[in-house]
């Protein structure tokens, strides 16, 4: 029956050494509780079934130990878990040529300060000078930065 709750008590230990290596960051609650568990069911085998048998566990969870760390921290143990996907999309760039300074357009959602701009019937990323600008406004453009258009509201 000890052999159990030793046993219980060594995998619990590991268990919580492998989340606080892979999951939980820093040194807290998970790491200490490991070494707590584990030192304490190695004192357990001891007490309970003596030097010979306490060695053989000590031993045992120590390989155990190293080995489910190994396993762990392999490349391809993880691979089935991981996302394998990327992001082909790009950011709109605006061309040279594409929107000037001067030009109107319309707001088609609503700026505050960041939303969509309508500007010879392709939409841009709009910003306004931090004032909100309701949808369907006319707007016009005062400066563009990278992929940025930035309007004001063309009555003021």
């Amino acid at each position: 029956m000890y052999g159990l709750g030793i046993a219980g008590l060594i995998l619990l230990g590991i268990v919580l050494f492998l989340m606080e290596v892979l999951v939980i960051p820093g040194i807290g609650f998970a790491g200490i509780g490991a070494f707590v568990l584990i030192g304490f069911g190695v004192f357990l085998s001891y007490q309970h079934y003596g030097t010979e048998i306490g060695n053989y566990t000590l031993f045992g969870s120590l390989l155990f130990f190293v080995g489910m760390t190994y396993y762990a921290l392999r490349a391809k143990s993880w691979k089935r878990l991981t996302l394998e996907s990327s992001i082909d999309s790009k950011v709109n760039v605006l061309e040279k040529d594409d929107v000037i300074v001067g030009e109107e357009g319309i707001a088609v959602s609503r700026l505050a300060p960041m939303g969509k701009v309508m500007i010879k019937n392709k939409v841009y990323e709009g910003k306004s000078l931090g004032e909100y600008i309701p949808e369907n406004t006319p707007v016009e453009i005062i400066k563009v930065t990278g992929s940025n258009v930035i309007v004001k509201p063309l009555n003021s």
